[in-house]
């Protein structure tokens, strides 16, 4: 099995350096025939108007959404949930539009506004230790998305951050920086 990570632009390289540790072969996907020989993709963190504008220069962006229509696993971690997502609330801006669920930006704040927190994950029998960094939360999910996770925001209302739409896993924060691969291995176990 081979898992690709979106390379162009965010935090791929920490990506690509978990599935390894995990003894997966991993690429770096930049051009449609990179993506078409990956059996799975990881959508990575980084700043998802760029990531979205580059996925349209390279012509990713039609490629990523018939194999994630086809049944292609993919994980996306903060901005790549939002690539995955149906629709933003704040603007528009190109997405694949795969996953049934409609998010906001940078929910959480700004930059100075970053924090970790341990989540309890439905199917998981040990918290899960996760950064959120200029994070967006799930606004609405559709009928067929289950919510793994949510987090509280400060007036005490429950955002989802964790989701699975059937091969789609979409998460608001960075595993990636913290060492956990359960995600990774979930992604792998869809394969």
């Amino acid at each position: 099995m081979i898992v690709g990570a979106l390379a162009l632009q965010g935090d791929f390289r920490e990506h690509i350096a978990m599935l390894r540790a995990l003894d997966i072969e991993a690429r770096e996907v930049r051009t449609p025939a990179e993506l078409e020989a990956v059996d799975a993709l990881v959508v990575p963190g980084g700043e998802s108007t760029t990531i979205g504008r580059l996925a349209v220069q390279y012509g990713l962006m039609e490629p990523m959404r018939g194999r994630i229509r086809a049944g292609m696993p993919v994980l996306g971690t903060c901005a790549g949930m939002i690539m995955l997502a149906s629709g933003t609330v704040e603007y528009d801006q190109p997405q694949l539009g795969v996953l049934d669920a409609v998010v906001r930006r940078n929910a959480f704040g700004r930059q100075v506004d970053s924090f970790e927190a341990s989540l309890d994950v439905v199917g998981l029998d040990a918290p899960m230790h996760a950064v959120f960094i200029r994070a967006p939360w799930i606004v609405k999910v559709g009928a067929d998305v289950d919510v793994l996770a949510s987090i509280q925001d400060e007036l005490g209302e429950s955002h989802p951050v964790l989701v699975r739409q059937d091969r789609i896993l979409a998460t608001s924060f960075h595993p990636e920086l913290t060492g956990e691969t359960r995600l990774h291995e979930m992604l792998v176990g869809l394969a």
